[in-house]
């Protein structure tokens, strides 16, 4: 049976007041949480439709998972089409930006992302690409809204995201900068090297002036067509592409 007091908790989490007060957030569907079960997320409570619970296969033995019934789960999920599965995960703790770290890899930094799709979408694709750090302003949606992680279908279980003050970091890391700007290099002629910070700008302003300052190589994706820009997850996805491009050339 579920109670007021579970079913007040977990609609509650749709909001980031509420998600950091409780230290929780929602994941939904049978394989993001799959995902969250298998990484080093702790899960606090599981709750799914005996339908959803036969598919989830080889679930820890101390999981213990709340069975409902389907008009139970529909006063819990705000998905159009649930499928019956859904758990409340541990918000991981905050640690600190390790630069020597950065200085090793390439590095996603997202500055005023506001759209929860275009996140999730970028999640997803950095996971794709091998990129295992992004770097949010704190102006960036929460990577923690239930619509943020429905969308990286399991990727942010295996993605570091880290919310900080960018220009302090691009100030101080001494980490080459690539930023996504409409006038630059061709990506095309652009050698991202080993490691460096790509940076892309806000749906609507781009790279904010506090952050143009501190980019080494501006690089474009050159033009063809009459479009006036491009969606910043598929901008990214293009971005991510050529980096691993590059680095398999370099192997």
């Amino acid at each position: 049976m579920l109670s007021k007091a579970q079913i007040s908790l977990i609609t509650s989490l749709q909001h980031k007041k509420f998600r950091k007060e409780h230290g929780l957030f929602i994941v939904e569907g049978v394989k993001s949480v799959m995902e969250f079960i298998s990484s080093d997320y702790q899960i606090h409570s599981l709750y799914a439709t005996a339908e959803a619970k036969a598919k989830m296969i080889n679930l820890p033995q101390n999981l213990k998972c709340i069975t409902l019934t389907g008009a139970e789960f529909q006063k819990l999920t705000q998905l159009t089409s649930p499928q019956g599965v859904l758990a409340l995960v541990h918000l991981p703790a905050a640690k600190p930006l390790s630069y020597d770290d950065l200085r090793a890899q390439h590095s996603l930094v997202l500055d005023d992302i506001q759209d929860p799709g275009n996140l999730g979408t970028i999640i997803r694709t950095a996971e794709w690409f091998g990129i295992k750090h992004i770097i949010c302003s704190i102006g960036t949606v929460d990577a923690y809204n239930p619509k943020v992680v429905q969308a990286t279908m399991g990727s942010l279980a295996r993605v570091k995201i880290t919310y900080t003050d960018l220009a302090s970091v691009l100030a101080e890391s001494g980490i080459r900068t690539y930023g996504a700007l409409l006038e630059g290099k061709t990506i095309y002629d652009t050698d991202f090297g080993h490691a460096g910070l790509i940076i892309m700008g806000n749906e609507g302003n781009g790279i904010s002036q506090a952050l143009i300052k501190h980019i080494d190589q501006a690089v474009t994706i050159p033009r063809i067509g009459h479009a006036e820009s491009l969606n910043v997850a598929v901008a990214t996805t293009i971005f991510c592409s050529e980096l691993a491009r590059q680095q398999r050339l370099k192997k």
